[in-house]
């Protein structure tokens, strides 16, 4: 089976840094710069979901307000 382009890139990534740690000790390794953890929700669900909690809620006092 034929790779797809993002699993070619996502192998290549991977070898090249198989390759930056060979010969080095796990103390080296390990003191290279930890990388930034990226959230696994994008941006754009998150204001999706404020959207429609605090939406709602907003909707929800004004009706409250009103229907008195």
């Amino acid at each position: 089976m034929a790779q797809t382009p993002q699993q070619r890139r996502a192998n290549l990534k991977f070898a090249k840094e198989v390759e930056a740690r060979m010969g080095k000790s796990d103390d080296q390794i390990k003191k290279r710069g930890k990388e930034q953890l990226k959230s696994p929700i994008s941006p754009f669900w998150f204001v999706l979901l404020g959207f429609v909690v605090f939406g709602g809620l907003f909707f929800d006092v004004i009706a409250r307000i009103f229907s008195r």
